[in-house]
């Protein structure tokens, strides 16, 4: 890959991992008013598991349109794992935003009360995880820049893992004829 192929990478990247941002924001949001409203936490389920069709989506495009058709495994993989690193970079933004600013304790108490319903801290106490009040104190413990910082790193390493299957299924090393 010359310099200039791989600006052309990490600008493509950098422009759909914007993209990939929006959906994760949406899916977020949904979550977050989902905690009250069960409706809402099925959407953002679904948002979220869009996730790895998005990302083939749009490497398809980039190999299609920008690429002529042709994509190496490894640089599909380079693309799928920039395109998460910098909508994962703007998700951790937008989370401490709003574990600093917006939040206000609001997802400590409906996670709080979520775990405490009798079926959850029956299901808690079976799993050896402690008790639904320890979940939650550890939860409040954690500053909104250390929550931001663990999702960013999980959303990474995700990125990572899915980028390879996604990144086989894409992978054309000529312009094959499509009848």
């Amino acid at each position: 890959m010359t310099p200039t192929e791989y600006i052309q990478l990490k600008a493509f990247a950098r422009l759909d991992g914007v993209k990939l941002f929006l959906l994760w924001l949406t899916s977020f949001v949904c979550y977050i008013i989902g905690l009250r409203s069960p409706g809402l936490g099925l959407v953002a389920l679904i948002l979220a598991l869009v996730t790895p069709f998005l990302c083939f989506r749009l490497l398809r495009h980039f190999r299609d349109h920008v690429r002529d058709g042709v994509i190496s495994f490894m640089r599909g993989w380079a693309y799928v794992v920039f395109l998460f690193f910098y909508a994962g970079l703007l998700f951790a933004v937008a989370q401490f935003v709003y574990f600093n600013w917006i939040d206000h304790g609001y997802f400590a108490s409906a996670l709080s009360e979520m775990l405490a319903m009798p079926e959850n801290a029956e299901t808690i106490r079976q799993l050896g995880l402690g008790s639904a009040s320890e979940m939650t104190e550890i939860l409040t413990q954690a500053s909104p820049i250390e929550t931001a910082l663990n999702i960013l790193t999980t959303n990474l390493l995700i990125g990572c893992a899915i980028a390879l299957p996604i990144a086989a299924v894409s992978k054309r090393d000529s312009l094959q004829k499509v009848e």
